[in-house]
């Protein structure tokens, strides 16, 4: 099981990017998706979530009108779009799979992670 995260970068204050989360298997072998960040010296912190079976969506506070998650079953990958981006949204980005419903970020267990993606928001 296997997930790889993708599509960061240096953007303005202002830009957009968007990632990508390549997942082996089927997204739909997960109860969820989610997308995490960690900036230097903070805790890792959830920023969205994408549930297998109804395609419901979760998003952290600081992202709500800025990122929107989305799947694309026929290509196994989820994707978080992100706009309006902020130098406070520069971290490592990770996207992790839950296989069980849980007590971590929107409810789920997150058990497969892949390895981040650096996004840096700078003018």
């Amino acid at each position: 099981v296997q997930l790889q995260a993708s599509g960061g970068g240096l953007v303005q204050p202002g830009g957009s990017l968007r990632l990508s989360c390549a997942v082996s298997g089927y997204t739909s072998d997960y109860y969820a998706i989610g997308w995490f960040r960690q900036a230097p010296g903070k805790e890792r912190e959830g920023v969205s979530c994408i549930s297998s079976r109804y395609g419901s969506t979760n998003y952290a506070d600081s992202v709500k009108g800025r990122f929107t998650i989305s799947r694309d079953n026929a290509k196994n990958t989820v994707y978080l779009q992100m706009n309006s981006l902020k130098p406070e949204d520069t971290a490592v980005y990770y996207c992790a799979g839950a296989p069980r419903y849980g007590l971590e970020f929107c409810g789920y267990d997150y058990a497969y992670w892949g390895q981040g993606t650096l996004v840096t928001v700078s003018s």
